[in-house]
């Protein structure tokens, strides 16, 4: 009886279905004795830490931090007409042809003019021809150029998009409309400095140039009337009034639920 109870014990003890195979247990790899591992340590004195963009945590300087809010004023605010054409410049390939032609007739420089100025003395001592000055130069300056303007004497005069304060030429669009003057807003004053041998420049103006170029002045000419003499959606258009990221979201989010409101009302009533 015992012996069969026993039995009884270790066949109900054994589990049934499939049988699990033994676990093979792997053997350590032995450490390689050139290249040991070493634990990380990022503690002090320890590995250096992953490179990671920390733009965020930068104290920028006060000059950036003003010009950063003063960029994002500039999209919140409502910026009028007047103000905003500034920021409709020319593309890239019509300032390259722009830039083209005004390069050939940049002014000579204080060396340059010296230069001449001691050769035409010498001429006129000795009875020679003195040299003679370019006849055809880019004109600089916002008094001469409100001067060329008002004369009608400008051919093309091209405005500077970035000009601080900008109450400086704010009114100069206005003035090239009612004489007729095409006008142009470029990119920056930096590069209009550039061509009369200055760091910036405001405005610069043609007053003519020779008979090869007077297609391509023509072209330039045709081009600023179009974008922006004769334009009406430029003096009447209002900039700025854009939002920021959260603010968006928020009035997207107030008009889905008043959509979802009006849906509402609307299959109460039945219609």
């Amino acid at each position: 009886l015992v012996s069969h109870n026993l039995i009884r014990n270790t066949t109900s003890i054994m589990p049934r279905g499939k049988v699990s195979k033994p676990t093979v247990v792997k053997a350590p790899q032995k450490a390689d004795p050139l290249f040991p591992s070493k634990p990380h340590r990022s503690g002090i004195g320890g590995n250096i830490r992953p490179i990671k963009d920390l733009s965020r945590f930068v104290k920028w300087p006060k000059y950036v931090r003003i010009q950063r809010q003063r960029a994002i004023l500039y999209k919140r605010l409502k910026v009028p007409p007047a103000i905003n054409q500034f920021t409709n410049t020319i593309n890239r390939n019509e300032a390259a042809t722009v830039f083209k032609l005004a390069n050939k007739y940049r002014p000579e420089t204080a060396a340059a003019k010296k230069q001449r100025v001691k050769e035409a003395a010498a001429a006129a001592a000795s009875g020679g021809k003195a040299p003679e000055r370019a006849v055809h130069q880019i004109k600089y300056g916002l008094k001469h150029v409100t001067t060329l303007i008002e004369e009608k004497k400008a051919e093309l005069v091209l405005i500077a998009c970035d000009v601080d304060p900008i109450e400086l030429v704010m009114w100069m669009p206005a003035l090239c409309r009612k004489m007729d003057v095409p006008f142009m807003f470029v990119k920056d004053k930096a590069r209009l400095g550039a061509l009369v041998h200055m760091k910036t420049t405001s405005v610069v103006a043609f007053t003519g140039v020779n008979k090869g170029d007077n297609n391509q002045l023509t072209i330039c000419k045709n081009l600023a009337l179009e974008k922006y003499n004769n334009n009406t959606d430029l003096m009447r258009k209002w900039g700025g009034g854009i939002m920021g990221l959260k603010t968006q979201a928020k009035l997207d989010k107030r008009a889905k639920a008043m959509a979802i409101e009006e849906a509402k009302k609307k299959a109460s009533l039945g219609l």
